[in-house]
Parts: C-alpha cells; sequence; structure tokens
C-alpha cells in the first residue's frame, strides 16, 4: 500500500492533465459531438499516449458509439479505463530470473535518463531481497560514470568490477561474469556507456558484449533493459524505437514519471512497441523504482 501511494502521488502531474480533463470534458457536453471527440483526442495526444495509439483509442471509441455501449459522455470514461487497462495489461511484464547460477542484467540508455541511478536502486532493492549482487562499470568512457556506479556499489554494500577509463568494456564485462560465476552471485548488473544510440560503435560494442556474456552463460543476458526518462515522452518512444533495432530489448524502465505530465508514455510504449515495462521510477529514494504492476498502474492513472 505504501508503494502504491507512492504511485498515486507520482502520477499526479498526469491526472491533472489526462483523468481530470476527461472529467471536465463529460461535465462540458450533454451528448458525444465531433467537437467532444476532438477535445477528447487533444486530451490523449497532450498526455503523449501517441499519435498512432490516440488514432487507436479514438476508433475504438467510434465503434463503442456505433455499437451503443457508448450511449453519453458519461459512458466515455469508463470505456477508455477498460480499453487503456487492456493495453496495459497486454503481455508479460515480469522480471526473468535464471533458475540457476546469476541472473544478468544489461542495462542500456542514453546519458541521463538515470540509467546508473536505476542499477543502483536494483542492486539495492535485489539485496534488500536477500539475493547476492555484483555491479559492472562497463561503461567506461566517462570516469564519471565508473565513480557514480562505485558510489552506489557502497551505498547497497556490493562490490563493483571496474577498470580504468577508456578500458575495453567487453573486458570489464568478461570479468565480471567470470567473477559472478565463481562467486555463485544471484545477481549480476552491467552498466553500460550511453553515448547517442544512432551512433554504429556504441552497437558494436554491445554486440562484442552480448557474445562474451553468451560465451561464458549462454542463456544471459536474461534481461536486457531499456531505461527510458518519461518526462522527456514521444522522444522517449522514439528512443525506444532506435534501440530496438540495435539489440534484442526485453523490457523498458522507466523513469522519473513522478516529475511529469507525460505520464501516457506507458500506454504508448505498451501500445506501439509492445514492449514489457517492467519497473518503473516513481521518485527520487533508494526505494521509488519498483517493479511495474500493470493493474496498479491503471488504478492509480484513474484514481479508482
Amino acid at each position: 500500500m505504501e508503494f502504491f501511494s507512492k504511485l498515486k502521488n507520482s502520477l499526479n502531474k498526469t491526472r491533472n492533465s489526462f483523468t481530470e480533463k476527461i472529467e471536465r470534458l463529460i461535465i462540458g457536453y450533454a451528448n458525444i459531438n465531433e467537437s467532444c471527440l476532438d477535445e477528447l483526442e487533444e486530451i490523449l495526444i497532450s498526455a503523449d499516449v501517441g499519435v498512432s495509439t490516440t488514432m487507436k483509442l479514438m476508433d475504438d471509441v467510434r465503434l463503442g458509439i456505433r455499437q451503443k455501449e457508448i450511449n453519453s459522455p458519461q459512458d466515455l470514461q469508463p470505456f477508455l479505463i477498460k480499453k487503456i487497462s487492456q493495453i496495459l495489461e497486454s503481455g508479460e511484464d515480469h522480471i526473468t530470473i535464471a533458475p540457476s547460477g546469476p541472473t544478468v542484467f544489461l542495462v542500456i540508455g542514453v546519458n541521463g535518463v538515470g540509467k546508473t541511478t536505476t542499477i543502483g536502486k536494483l542492486a539495492k532493492y535485489y539485496r534488500a531481497n536477500g539475493k547476492s549482487v555484483l555491479l559492472a562499470a562497463a561503461d567506461t568512457f566517462r570516469a564519471a560514470a565508473i565513480d557514480q556506479l562505485q558510489i552506489w556499489g557502497k551505498r547497497a554494500a556490493v562490490d563493483v568490477i571496474a577498470h580504468e577509463e577508456g578500458s575495453d568494456p567487453a573486458a570489464v564485462v568478461f570479468d565480471a561474469v567470470k567473477a559472478a560465476i565463481a562467486r555463485n552471485t544471484d545477481i549480476l548488473l552491467i552498466d553500460t556507456a550511453g553515448r547517442l544510440h544512432t551512433k554504429s560503435n556504441l552497437m558494436d560494442e554491445l554486440n562484442k558484449i552480448y557474445r562474451v556474456i553468451k560465451r561464458e552463460i549462454p542463456a544471459a543476458p536474461h534481461e536486457t533493459l531499456l531505461v527510458l526518462d518519461a518526462t522527456t515522452g514521444q522522444n522517449a518512444i522514439h528512443q525506444a524505437e532506435l534501440f530496438t533495432k540495435a539489440a534484442p530489448i526485453s523490457g523498458v524502465v522507466l523513469t522519473k514519471l513522478d516529475g511529469t505530465a507525460k505520464g501516457g508514455v506507458v500506454i504508448g510504449i505498451k501500445a506501439q512497441l509492445s514492449m514489457p515495462v517492467k519497473l518503473i521510477g516513481v521518485g527520487e529514494g533508494e526505494d521509488d523504482l519498483q517493479p511495474f504492476v500493470a493493474k496498479d498502474f491503471a488504478a492509480a492513472l484513474f484514481d479508482m
């Protein structure tokens, strides 16, 4: 209940720009007409649900009107709650854990989205749940990234495998995987460089890291998590589209939900990309990163 309360609070800005606008729309129209539907469409787009997802929802609304499932403006909100909940609850959002040996998480994303912080919070989460954790500082292009991960390692009381700035990221990963196997570690979290996703050398580097991991643990990485900043709205979806062309993303971590009115981006990611949202960040605190639960998100979004 404590986390649900945090989730609800984190979606305040999104609710103000989305749910409450829909409620005002319902009050403002006696009947459903084209002006009413145009305004509903604008509300969905302004919450960064995304154009294609908005068009699909509006098609559903028009079909609902034709089939007499929607007969008045008051019917719009429960109809949208049902449709959006279906989008959110589709697919598997659980995190894969290896049945034996280390579970390897490869964490990717552009600089500034909260990638290293996400890894630190994940380390604390799994430590709190009784798991042994090891971190790998494979973002060797910035000394600050290595230092930041080591700070998080101290906070979570876990070791960090790191080399010097400018060293081969794949070599760091090799050492980390070997150490995780030797120590019988439960969770290995690998940080990676956050340079622009359009640069082919970064993609080549990721491919090399994949090969190193798979050579030692064929089933790994068990999760390749793409960290996205919710405050960037549609740009987050654009980043996800580009990354899926370069790496087999298994799921999304959406950070900074508490700082944006664009929480509808979760709906867009699920609908447009059919990509699982596996973790969400709902605050600055170390315990504010938690597994995504679709029904809880829908309930918090619509204040149910």
